[in-house]
Order: structure tokens, then C-alpha cells, then sequence
């Protein structure tokens, strides 16, 4: 009996308006003293109890000894150095290309970032809010055209980061700098922890979700079809731009600076920044990520609530995806959205962050 008291003075209390599940915390320092607040979690996952695999494991340590020997993947390697080769040649085509060309462009990595921080991001890896069949099937597409792995690989690998962060089972372990954690973990096999530990995962939720199955069936040619002949033909076709213009800037310069600015997500939100949610895990804030990514770069807070469909205590600020979201609920295309608790956000800083936050 006592035992169920207690389990149930831990729960969360979840109120909800305009779509937005909000998380409240109780009162710790009323149940116990200050060295047990330091050692239990803020609160529980009753605000998703279909959705665990993307919360931090501590329990999981890295075996001693030395790391496997690095097994290059060449034809990442070589296919990776062509791809920058083409966007630096790229860029010295840009003062000689149409105006529409790098308008295209722009365009063109908006929506497909929209594809992986609103979609492959918040929708699917972190089912932090639900969406409607119109706008997952724009999301899907969206996250097509970035072609950076199918949804459920990257999702897959996105949980694996959360659950065992900055340890070998971490696909991009920023422990081991800032190469690796940017685009080196690409370039090698994966570490067998990363192996074992992602295929682990319960991914059943994706599996069971048709879209998301459809778009690993038929990946590489709609990615064949969408990131690169679509992007390459249209300014030749429609405005008259030479095809070696339409190739270098409007795909392989374009596609370079939309994984560029994903991968600092991994890298430098790991890497610089402050830790005003919870100074034990190397998630930053970085402003100047969140600016190129639409948002991601409020690290540190999305580590410490990964369920919070605006992956940032600021709403907006800097965060254009949270504001498609928010645009889309208002068309009823977006609801349910996750949003952790103003009183939980606090508690947070109080009892785990580095003092930076302009709160303390």
C-alpha cells in the first residue's frame, strides 16, 4: 500500500488545452531529502506510455578495453569527398547562376529540413505530437527530398543516440570529436554496440505505421527521382539555366549545406554551448545551430525532455519548426502536441543545470 502511495505521488499531472499536453511536477523536496531528489528522475512517462525507447539509459556503460579497429567504408568516403568537390565547385558557379536557381534552392532545403526536424524528428523518432494524414504525407515527402537515410533508419538511430548517449552505442558519439560526431561516423562501420543495442530497440510503432514502410520500399528511387533529377531539371527546364548550373548549386551545393547544417546538430550542439537544463549530458544550447536548423540547436533542453514537441523551453524563438507546427494545428492537420511544463522546466535548472540559465 505504501508503495503504491508513493508510485502515485510520483505521477505526473496532465492538463490539457488547444491541443498541447502539458507536463506537471510535484513537489520532491517534499517527499524526500536532497541526496534522493539528486538520484530520481524529474518525472515519469505517463505523457507518453506508448513511447520509451528515447529516454537516456545511465545504467549502460562502455565495456573497458580499446575500442574495435575503424573499418573504413570506402564508397562513403569517395561518394562523400565527390559530393563536397562538386558543392565547392558549386559555389564558384553561384554569382553566374539565375536568381531563380538559388531561390530554388532556398526553397528547396526549407521543406526538406522540415522533413527531418518536424517529421523524421519530432513526428517520428520522438512521437512528440500526432499529425494527420495530409501532412504526414508532405512530411514524408519533405524528408525524401533531404535524403539522409529513410525514416525509420533515421529514427532508429536517433533513438539509440538519446538512449545511450555520448557512449559507443551512440551512433555519433561526440566523445570522440568533432569529426566523427560531424560526418566521420558516416565514413566507417558502425561500433557493435550501436549494432546490438539499435536492433534492440522496440520500433514497433513504425513498423505498423504504412507511410513510414512505404518510403523504405521505395526509397532510392523516389530519393533518385526527388533530391536529385527533380532539383537538377526544373531550373534547366522552366528558366533556362544550364544544366552544369542546375547540377552544382541547385543539387549538389544545396544538398551539401542541408547535411552540413543537420550534422551540427550532432557535433556542435555537443560540443559548444551552455547546459542550463542538465550540466551531467553533453547536449548544448547553441543559438547559432537552432538558426541553421530550423530549431534543433536547443540541445541541452531536448535531451533533458525529448518529448517536448518544441524541443525548446522558448516556443518560437528561433525555431521555425515549432512555428510550422504550430500552423499546421491551427489547420487541424497537427494535435496533441507534447509541451513540458513551465514548473518542470524550473525544477529541471534547479536541481541538475549549470547555473547559466537566466532563470538563476
Amino acid at each position: 500500500m505504501y508503495l503504491h502511495l508513493t508510485l502515485h505521488s510520483l505521477s505526473l499531472k496532465i492538463a490539457s488545452s488547444r491541443g498541447t499536453t502539458v507536463i506537471e511536477p510535484h513537489s520532491w523536496g517534499q517527499q524526500s531529502g536532497e541526496e534522493e531528489v539528486e538520484k530520481m528522475p524529474l518525472h515519469s512517462e505517463d505523457i507518453r506510455p506508448e513511447m520509451k525507447e528515447d529516454i537516456h539509459d545511465p545504467s549502460y556503460q562502455d565495456e573497458e578495453g580499446p575500442p574495435p579497429k575503424l573499418e573504413y567504408v570506402w564508397r562513403n568516403i569517395i561518394l562523400m569527398a565527390l559530393l563536397h568537390l562538386g558543392a565547392l565547385y558549386g559555389i564558384t558557379l553561384v554569382p553566374s547562376c539565375k536568381v531563380y536557381t538559388w531561390l530554388l534552392g532556398i526553397f528547396y532545403n526549407i521543406v526538406a529540413a522540415l522533413g527531418i526536424t518536424a517529421g523524421a524528428h519530432r513526428l517520428w523518432s520522438h512521437r512528440t505530437y500526432k499529425a494527420r494524414l495530409p501532412l504526414r504525407l508532405f512530411l514524408i515527402m519533405a524528408n525524401t527530398m533531404a535524403f539522409q537515410n529513410d525514416v525509420y533508419e533515421w529514427a532508429r538511430d536517433h533513438r539509440v543516440h538519446h538512449k545511450f548517449t555520448e557512449t559507443h552505442a551512440d551512433p555519433h558519439n561526440s566523445r570522440r570529436g568533432f569529426f566523427f560526431s560531424h560526418v566521420g561516423w558516416l565514413l566507417v562501420r558502425k561500433h557493435p554496440a550501436v549494432k546490438e543495442k539499435g536492433g534492440k530497440l522496440d520500433m514497433s510503432d513504425l513498423k505498423a505505421e504504412k507511410l513510414v514502410m512505404f518510403q523504405r520500399r521505395y526509397y532510392k528511387p523516389a530519393v533518385l527521382l526527388i533530391g536529385i533529377i527533380l532539383p537538377t531539371l526544373v531550373p534547366w527546364y522552366f528558366w533556362g539555366e544550364t544544366f552544369q548550373h542546375s547540377l552544382y548549386i541547385a543539387t549538389f551545393l544545396r544538398y551539401t549545406i542541408v547535411l552540413n547544417f543537420t550534422w551540427l546538430v550532432n557535433s556542435a550542439a555537443h560540443l559548444y554551448g551552455y547546459r542550463p537544463y542538465d550540466r551531467n549530458i553533453g547536449a548544448r544550447e547553441n543559438a547559432l545551430v537552432s538558426m541553421a536548423t530550423l530549431g534543433e540547436g536547443f540541445h541541452n533542453y531536448h535531451h533533458a525532455f525529448p518529448y517536448d514537441y518544441s524541443v525548446s523551453e522558448y516556443r518560437w524563438h528561433i525555431n521555425f519548426t515549432t512555428f510550422f507546427i504550430d500552423c499546421m494545428a491551427a489547420l487541424g492537420l497537427a494535435y496533441d502536441r507534447k509541451r513540458v511544463s513551465k514548473a518542470a522546466v524550473l525544477a529541471r535548472i534547479k536541481r541538475t543545470g549549470d547555473g547559466s540559465h537566466k532563470s538563476g
